[in-house]
């Protein structure tokens, strides 16, 4: 039998903001202390594109390694629907036509009785202490099924954004896609370690 202990004490910032407001912010949340080898949360990261470089899939399965302990992952990579960048604003309809085929594609995959994180630019920022203590609240509230969602090249249809239970920006830097996918798992991991308690977040 598994069993989570509670442990100590954590003040869950109030700054938390989901495209569909989720939690009413408390005072206090107690923070669980996850046993090892026990997946007590199921992560799923659905990302529009196919990893080409391999630094990329070498740095990313690292992580998927080290998560491995805490979380059961697993990364589901999805074809770009027709042109990218190539794109001008002239073909702005065929632009959106091919965010809508990629969102329906993104649906197909998201579980139902997932909570759905958003990777957008237009999300909300936040630091990787209240990350770990967001996940941890999740966890608290039996939602033990998480969906992160990752655009292509050219973004993520609105639909998919209005889908989201939070939506989350990775900094107010522009990085390509593939690296977003590397940034999230390393952010992962070091959210395991802050509700651990573990060495390696300074």
């Amino acid at each position: 039998m598994t069993v989570l202990v509670i442990c100590r004490r954590f003040v869950l910032p109030t700054l938390f903001r989901p495209c569909r407001q989720l939690f009413k912010p408390k005072e206090k949340v107690l923070l669980l202390n996850l046993s090892g080898g026990v997946w007590a949360i199921n992560i799923r990261i659905i990302a529009v594109g196919k990893l080409k470089e391999d630094f990329f899939k070498r740095a990313i399965e690292h992580y998927l390694i080290r998560l491995q302990p805490y979380a059961k992952v697993k990364v589901i990579e999805l074809p770009e629907a027709g042109l990218s960048d190539r794109l001008s604003e002239k073909k702005n309809w065929l632009l959106q036509k091919n965010l809508e085929e990629e969102a329906l594609a993104v649906m197909k995959n998201l579980r139902d009785d997932s909570h759905i994180i958003v990777l957008a630019v237009e999300g909300q920022k936040v630091s990787s202490e209240e990350f770990a203590g967001y996940l941890e609240r999740l966890l608290i509230e039996g939602k033990s099924k998480v969906d992160f969602v990752i655009g292509g090249p050219t973004g993520l249809a609105e639909s998919i954004k209005q889908k989201g239970d939070f939506c989350l920006s990775l900094s107010s830097l522009t990085f390509p896609h593939r690296l977003a996918r590397l940034i999230l798992l390393e952010q992962l991991y070091r959210c395991f370690k802050i509700i651990r308690g573990e060495p390696y977040h300074k």
